[in-house]
């Protein structure tokens, strides 16, 4: 079948050490791109001037719909009819999602529901069909929907519709004029570095992987075999990769290492390593700054480290973490990325890290500048304090004496 693919290699598919991080691809799914801009210094685009353009007009788009909310079945109907009946878009939606008992019983929506085309998330492969993505409901869609694109991501539209709404700037109740916006092109976007990351299981858990895998006769799609016969699980992370103790009452011991050196040893509840992204998440939650996406970097903050001195840091993006349980640990580390897939890491097992070359081109509502500092301001109420009196109005009272 023939596929019509823009392909750019980025120059860092083969790592080198080099500070300022992989130059990010900038084709995102099979029509998007950054607008050139012919200004670029050493082929780093100014921020500023990031712009989606389309090389063709768009045909193919998945809706992300919060699940188990049903304060967003009309909002995600609406969508889909303006989608399919005045746009004449191929709509994307999760089979769980057509499958809401509520959904299914809206016989004026039975028209709509059975032109939408449907998946099932680690069984059909749709990364290379999809044009652009839409979310509906809170920062938790964004997060699912980079998790389904493994490789280069479509341009992504987020409608807060949820709770918090920190990576959703779009408001719902203008969503045909935004919409349009985006299909017209030269919308503003913002490119939400990833983290790569790659766990080496250990031998020992190499032989039970295995064994539990040869009743289907397959290993899960997102494990290989690498050259040392180990067990590899490879993600693309936009929030934090989490290593905590899990159950045990001992403190977590692991080692971390940058560019095959050690550098200390994390001795307390965990340690997260966050994208720019993620440092407004758990990482803020653990008194770590607050980075703006397009910052290139990777912030390493402990979780309730047992140390006064241990204090967040931030290193270049171009470096590569490794974490490994110490040799003197008296247990094991959970490792957790976005929330998702924890497992457990044993003496032997290694989790590598870097930034991806696949970022989350997430489309601004303003700018990226405005975008970032509105959200800071409506969701976490940053620096809200009350305005101190002008001096000028500050009268004092009758017969206080005032002693120098």
């Amino acid at each position: 079948m023939y596929k019509r693919i823009m392909i750019q290699v980025p120059v860092c598919y083969r790592r080198g050490h080099f500070l300022h991080g992989p130059y990010p691809a900038t084709h995102f799914g099979p029509k998007a791109c950054v607008l050139p801009n012919p200004t670029s210094v050493m082929h780093i685009q100014d921020p500023a001037s990031q712009r989606l353009t389309w090389s063709k007009p768009p045909l193919n788009v998945l809706v992300i719909r919060k699940i188990r909310d049903e304060t967003l079945l009309e909002p995600f109907k609406e969508l889909c009819r303006f989608l399919v009946e005045e746009k004449h878009l191929m709509v994307y939606v999760e089979k769980k999602v057509v499958d809401d008992g509520s959904l299914m019983r809206d016989d004026s929506f039975s028209a709509i529901c059975n032109q939408l085309c449907t998946f099932r998330e680690g069984f059909d492969d749709i990364s290379d069909r999809i044009d652009l993505i839409i979310c509906l409901g809170g920062d938790g869609t964004l997060l699912y929907a980079s998790s389904l694109f493994q490789g280069s991501v479509p341009p992504v539209m987020a409608f807060h519709l949820g709770s918090l709404g920190f990576l959703t700037p779009f408001k719902f109740e203008s969503f045909r004029t935004e919409v349009d916006k985006v299909f017209e092109g030269n919308a503003a976007i913002i490119l939400r570095s990833r983290l790569k990351v790659k766990v080496v299981k250990g031998m020992v858990q190499r032989n039970e992987q295995l064994l539990s895998t040869q009743e289907n006769g397959i290993l899960p799609h997102n494990h290989i075999n690498n050259e040392a016969g180990k067990i590899t699980l490879q993600l693309q992370v936009l929030n934090e990769v989490v290593v905590d103790r899990g159950p045990s009452s001992y403190l977590s011991n692991v080692d971390l290492y940058l560019d095959g050196r050690l550098i200390t040893s994390v001795q307390g509840d965990g340690v997260i390593v966050s994208t720019p992204t993620g440092s407004t998440a758990y990482a803020a939650a653990a008194g770590a700054s607050m980075i703006h996406p397009n910052v290139p970097a990777i912030m390493v903050t402990p979780i309730c480290p047992h140390s006064l001195s241990f204090r967040p840091i931030v290193v270049p993006a171009g470096v590569e973490l490794m974490i490994t349980l110490s040799p003197d640990a008296r247990n094991t580390a959970w490792v957790s990325f976005d929330g998702r897939k924890r497992q457990e890491i044993q003496h032997g097992d290694s989790i590598k890290i870097t930034t991806s070359c696949f970022p989350v081109p997430s489309i601004c509502c303003h700018d990226l500048v405005y975008d970032w500092f509105d959200s800071l301001a409506q969701c976490l109420h940053w620096n809200v304090r009350k305005k101190q009196t002008p001096i000028s109005t500050y009268v004092l009272p009758e017969k206080q004496h005032i002693y120098c």
